[in-house]
Protein backbone atom coordinates (compact mmCIF):
# COMPACT_ATOMS: atom_id res chain seq x y z
CA UNK A 1 0.00 0.00 0.00
CA UNK A 2 1.30 3.45 -0.92
CA UNK A 3 1.66 5.97 1.93
CA UNK A 4 -0.43 9.17 1.54
CA UNK A 5 -0.99 12.28 3.60
CA UNK A 6 -4.48 12.60 5.06
CA UNK A 7 -6.33 15.51 3.46
CA UNK A 8 -7.38 18.27 5.89
CA UNK A 9 -11.08 17.57 5.29
CA UNK A 10 -10.57 13.97 6.52
CA UNK A 11 -8.96 14.93 9.86
CA UNK A 12 -12.29 14.96 11.78
CA UNK A 13 -11.62 18.37 13.31
CA UNK A 14 -14.22 19.48 15.81
CA UNK A 15 -15.69 22.94 16.16
CA UNK A 16 -14.71 25.21 19.06
CA UNK A 17 -18.19 24.67 20.51
CA UNK A 18 -17.77 20.89 20.40
CA UNK A 19 -14.25 21.14 21.83
CA UNK A 20 -15.53 23.16 24.79
CA UNK A 21 -17.98 20.32 25.62
CA UNK A 22 -15.43 17.51 25.33
CA UNK A 23 -13.90 15.78 28.34
CA UNK A 24 -10.48 17.19 29.16
CA UNK A 25 -7.62 15.61 31.06
CA UNK A 26 -7.23 17.19 34.53
CA UNK A 27 -4.13 19.22 33.68
CA UNK A 28 -3.55 22.96 33.96
CA UNK A 29 -0.53 24.41 32.19
CA UNK A 30 1.06 27.32 34.08
CA UNK A 31 3.32 29.57 32.03
CA UNK A 32 5.65 31.28 34.51
CA UNK A 33 6.89 34.56 33.01
CA UNK A 34 7.24 33.25 29.45
CA UNK A 35 8.55 36.05 27.22
CA UNK A 36 7.98 34.76 23.70
CA UNK A 37 4.49 35.19 22.32
CA UNK A 38 5.28 32.45 19.82
CA UNK A 39 5.94 30.06 22.74
CA UNK A 40 2.67 31.14 24.36
CA UNK A 41 0.79 30.47 21.12
CA UNK A 42 2.49 27.11 20.74
CA UNK A 43 1.46 26.14 24.29
CA UNK A 44 -2.17 26.95 23.42
CA UNK A 45 -2.02 24.90 20.23
CA UNK A 46 -0.47 21.92 22.05
CA UNK A 47 -3.00 22.22 24.89
CA UNK A 48 -5.78 22.06 22.29
CA UNK A 49 -4.25 18.97 20.66
CA UNK A 50 -4.04 17.05 23.93
CA UNK A 51 -7.35 18.19 25.50
CA UNK A 52 -5.78 20.10 28.38
CA UNK A 53 -8.22 21.60 30.87
CA UNK A 54 -6.77 25.11 31.05
CA UNK A 55 -3.76 27.38 30.65
CA UNK A 56 -2.83 29.81 33.41
CA UNK A 57 -0.64 32.71 32.30
CA UNK A 58 1.41 34.45 35.00
CA UNK A 59 3.69 37.44 35.42
CA UNK A 60 5.06 38.93 32.20
CA UNK A 61 3.54 36.16 30.05
CA UNK A 62 1.69 37.77 27.16
CA UNK A 63 -2.06 37.32 26.97
CA UNK A 64 -4.41 36.92 24.03
CA UNK A 65 -5.53 38.51 21.89
CA UNK A 66 -2.28 39.33 20.14
CA UNK A 67 -1.30 38.65 16.53
CA UNK A 68 2.03 37.02 17.51
CA UNK A 69 0.24 34.59 19.84
CA UNK A 70 -2.43 33.94 17.22
CA UNK A 71 0.25 33.23 14.60
CA UNK A 72 1.30 30.00 16.36
CA UNK A 73 -1.92 29.24 18.28
CA UNK A 74 -3.96 29.10 15.05
CA UNK A 75 -7.18 29.82 16.95
CA UNK A 76 -6.48 27.65 20.00
CA UNK A 77 -6.82 30.73 22.24
CA UNK A 78 -10.53 30.44 21.46
CA UNK A 79 -10.83 26.72 22.23
CA UNK A 80 -8.58 26.34 25.30
CA UNK A 81 -9.78 27.96 28.52
CA UNK A 82 -7.25 30.34 30.04
CA UNK A 83 -6.81 32.80 32.86
CA UNK A 84 -4.18 35.25 34.05
CA UNK A 85 -2.66 35.78 37.50
CA UNK A 86 -0.01 38.42 38.04
CA UNK A 87 1.82 36.38 40.67
CA UNK A 88 2.91 32.79 40.00
CA UNK A 89 3.00 31.89 43.71
CA UNK A 90 -0.57 33.14 44.12
CA UNK A 91 -1.59 30.98 41.15
CA UNK A 92 0.12 27.96 42.72
CA UNK A 93 -1.63 28.59 46.03
CA UNK A 94 -5.04 28.73 44.33
CA UNK A 95 -4.30 25.53 42.40
CA UNK A 96 -3.18 23.73 45.59
CA UNK A 97 -6.42 24.82 47.29
CA UNK A 98 -8.27 23.27 44.33
CA UNK A 99 -6.49 19.95 44.88
CA UNK A 100 -3.91 20.06 42.12
CA UNK A 101 -0.53 18.38 42.43
CA UNK A 102 1.97 21.07 41.44
CA UNK A 103 4.73 19.94 39.09
CA UNK A 104 7.60 22.18 38.02
CA UNK A 105 9.12 21.03 34.72
CA UNK A 106 12.69 21.93 35.56
CA UNK A 107 16.20 20.65 36.12
CA UNK A 108 16.27 20.48 39.91
CA UNK A 109 17.25 18.34 42.86
CA UNK A 110 15.43 16.20 43.70
CA UNK A 111 13.56 15.42 40.51
CA UNK A 112 11.69 12.61 38.80
CA UNK A 113 12.87 11.80 35.28
CA UNK A 114 9.91 12.16 32.91
CA UNK A 115 10.39 8.62 31.59
CA UNK A 116 9.90 7.29 35.16
CA UNK A 117 6.75 9.33 35.86
CA UNK A 118 3.29 7.80 35.52
CA UNK A 119 0.31 10.13 35.89
CA UNK A 120 -2.28 8.98 38.44
CA UNK A 121 -5.86 9.00 37.13
CA UNK A 122 -7.02 10.05 40.60
CA UNK A 123 -4.93 13.23 40.61
CA UNK A 124 -5.23 16.67 39.04
CA UNK A 125 -1.99 18.22 37.85
CA UNK A 126 -0.68 21.74 37.35
CA UNK A 127 2.44 21.77 35.19
CA UNK A 128 4.67 24.84 35.49
CA UNK A 129 6.82 25.77 32.51
CA UNK A 130 9.27 28.62 32.95
CA UNK A 131 10.94 31.56 31.34
CA UNK A 132 13.08 30.92 28.27
CA UNK A 133 16.27 32.14 29.98
CA UNK A 134 15.77 31.51 33.70
CA UNK A 135 13.39 28.53 33.68
CA UNK A 136 10.77 28.06 36.38
CA UNK A 137 11.30 30.65 39.11
CA UNK A 138 13.12 29.45 42.23
CA UNK A 139 10.06 30.31 44.34
CA UNK A 140 7.78 28.23 42.11
CA UNK A 141 10.20 25.28 42.25
CA UNK A 142 10.18 25.42 46.07
CA UNK A 143 6.36 25.63 46.11
CA UNK A 144 6.00 22.60 43.83
CA UNK A 145 5.20 19.07 44.97
CA UNK A 146 7.38 17.42 42.30
CA UNK A 147 10.00 18.49 39.77
CA UNK A 148 9.88 16.60 36.49
CA UNK A 149 13.01 16.61 34.38
CA UNK A 150 13.10 15.70 30.71
CA UNK A 151 16.15 13.44 30.29
CA UNK A 152 18.64 14.84 27.78
CA UNK A 153 21.97 13.47 26.57
CA UNK A 154 23.42 16.16 24.30
CA UNK A 155 25.66 19.12 25.04
CA UNK A 156 22.94 21.73 25.62
CA UNK A 157 20.64 20.21 28.26
CA UNK A 158 18.13 22.85 27.30
CA UNK A 159 14.97 22.63 25.23
CA UNK A 160 12.77 25.38 23.85
CA UNK A 161 9.73 25.75 26.11
CA UNK A 162 7.37 24.85 23.25
CA UNK A 163 9.23 21.55 22.79
CA UNK A 164 9.13 20.86 26.54
CA UNK A 165 5.39 21.58 26.64
CA UNK A 166 4.82 19.15 23.76
CA UNK A 167 6.86 16.36 25.33
CA UNK A 168 5.32 16.63 28.79
CA UNK A 169 1.72 17.12 27.60
CA UNK A 170 2.03 14.05 25.37
CA UNK A 171 3.15 12.06 28.44
CA UNK A 172 0.12 13.31 30.39
CA UNK A 173 -2.28 12.68 27.50
CA UNK A 174 -0.86 9.20 27.00
CA UNK A 175 -1.37 8.38 30.71
CA UNK A 176 -4.70 10.13 31.32
CA UNK A 177 -7.47 9.13 28.91
CA UNK A 178 -9.90 12.05 28.43
CA UNK A 179 -12.77 9.54 28.30
CA UNK A 180 -12.14 8.82 32.00
CA UNK A 181 -13.03 12.39 33.00
CA UNK A 182 -16.12 14.52 32.81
Amino acid sequence: MMMMKTPNEDLDRVSVETFKKMNKIPVVVVLDNVRSMHNVGSAFRTADAFLIQKILLTGITARPPHRDIHKTALGATESVDWDYKEDTLEAISVLKDQGYTIIAVEQATPHVPLNEFTPDKNEKYALIFGNEVFGVSDEAVVASDICLEIPQSGTKHSLNISVSVGIVLWKMYEGLDPCDFS
